[in-house]
């Protein structure tokens, strides 16, 4: 048997959690998630060579991950379970002000949704799983700058979509 090398156990250990909050929410099944995220580890470690060789591991782990959630929903012809999945109450929990009035005006979770992919990324690991600004940095391999400028823009075109004033929004926290 194969050792696995310290650094992609290290690896393992710190994006897991993550990875399997995020495609929990994606396809709305726990034993899916689970099994889909596992899928995305094996497929990591079996070209774990290449992937150290990479830019960003931590991106390319992320690009990884939303590859297989996606080809698992177009294989099941299913769309994502994102808008039905209960993990939304953390966004009352974690931003409840921000999003009073949005929440009851026209469907912020249709609208997240129908966000571009990484725009709906960072919201989704920001504000639904509550994760600060450099861990959801850290976790899609990206610089916290370009976090901030998906939200800018993601938080611009929800406040446009759902008529709410962009300038009501409360400015946001860095963490």
């Amino acid at each position: 048997m194969a050792r696995v090398p310290l650094d992609f156990q290290a690896f393992y250990q710190t994006y897991h959690r993550s990875y399997l909050r995020y495609a929990l929410l994606q396809v709305g099944d726990e034993e899916t998630a689970l099994d889909l995220v596992e899928v995305v580890f094996a497929r990591l470690l079996e070209d774990w060579p290449k992937v150290l060789r990479e830019a960003s591991v931590q991106r390319y782990g992320f690009s990884v991950l939303r590859h297989v959630i996606a080809t698992h929903l177009s294989l099941a012809r299913r769309s994502r379970a994102l808008v039905e999945t209960a993990a939304f109450e953390k966004v009352r929990v974690v931003v409840r002000r921000q999003l009073e009035v949005m929440e009851s005006a026209l469907g912020l979770y249709s609208a997240i949704a129908r966000l571009p992919e990484r725009q709906m990324d960072v919201i989704v690991l920001r504000f639904v799983l509550g994760y600060g600004m450099s861990c959801t940095a850290e976790i899609m391999g990206i610089s916290t700058g370009t976090v901030r400028s998906h939200l800018h823009s993601a938080r611009r075109r929800l406040a446009g979509e759902i008529g709410v004033r962009w300038d009501s929004w409360e400015a946001e926290e860095i963490a």
